[in-house]
């Protein structure tokens, strides 16, 4: 299994333990990530507000990268709005002729051309369906039996583009949890939106919507998410919203490759534990 890899700006910045468990994770499975060279920011959620069209040429630039690395392989992304934002572009260029030629006769500045030959898939896509459940059951060496997780996916990795899951009754995560040993906390806010950037924009109504999915996730061990808005929204404020609803919703958050890593035995360290926010000692009595 060999791929192109984009971490984009969260994995290097706030987001560095997904980049490190991602990485870790996938060499434990034998996968091969090849880091695109000089890639740029995908434009977050900024650069539509600005231009459309700028919002589809930064995105294209990285594809045309990615062509020029190696058009045969696929491109993973482990963050869900970069995710987003170059699956669209993918599309964009693939199906619409007009706005692919505007979005060339930018890219020639740099000397690039996209041509659309590039796949662009998530993390979780890449763990459901070329790794898969089986794979973890076979090399786990430290089980989760007696765990309860709660599977939070978000917006972005599933809307508009539903490739490998349904977006409004999310399930892919599921058989990966339950061969670790662990079990799936039910609940139905898998595929409900945080509030993303609106926690600083509108902090009230984000609140509102985490202090929710907070609220559900009471009786499990801890959350798994794979977007790092989400997993920001859900570990920076728990004290905050613990605090506005009278009750203590403390809980440990993980990003999905964290979780499957201990279950495969990689180190806490490996798998960058430390720079998580939120990670309660009755989870790591768990899973000591």
């Amino acid at each position: 299994m060999k791929y192109l890899y984009y971490p984009g700006c969260s994995l290097e910045g706030t987001a560095a333990e997904y980049h490190h468990a991602t990485q870790a994770f996938m060499q434990a499975v034998g996968a091969e990530l090849t880091e695109l060279t000089d890639w740029i920011c995908c434009g977050a959620s900024a650069a539509e507000s600005t231009s459309y069209l700028l919002s589809l040429a930064l995105p294209a630039i990285n594809l045309a990268i990615a062509e020029n690395t190696d058009k045969n392989k696929d491109l993973l992304v482990p963050c869900s709005a970069c995710y987003l934002n170059l699956k669209r572009a993918e599309d964009k260029i693939r199906n619409d002729s007009s706005l692919s030629e505007k979005i060339n006769m930018i890219l020639a500045e740099k000397n690039l051309k996209v041509k659309g030959q590039t796949r662009v898939r998530h993390l979780l896509d890449v763990i459901v369906s070329d790794i898969g459940h089986k794979t973890i059951r076979n090399m786990m060496k430290k089980p989760l039996a007696g765990m309860s997780v709660a599977l939070y996916y978000g917006c972005q990795c599933l809307r508009p583009y539903a490739v490998f899951d349904d977006p409004e009754k999310p399930r892919s995560m599921e058989p990966l949890i339950e061969a670790t040993g662990a079990s799936v906390h039910s609940w139905d806010m898998g595929g409900k939106c945080c509030g993303a950037s609106h926690i600083n924009t509108k902090p009230e109504t984000a609140l509102q919507l985490v202090s929710e999915i907070l609220k559900q996730a009471k009786g499990a061990d801890a959350v798994v998410t794979v977007c790092p808005m989400c997993q920001m929204n859900l570990e920076a404020y728990q004290r905050k919203i613990s605090s506005l609803c009278n009750e203590d919703l403390k809980i440990t958050i993980l990003y999905l490759p964290q979780l499957l890593g201990l279950a495969l035995g990689i180190s806490e360290k490996e798998l960058r534990l430390d720079l998580n926010l939120s990670v309660t000692d009755i989870f790591r009595k768990n899973w000591c």
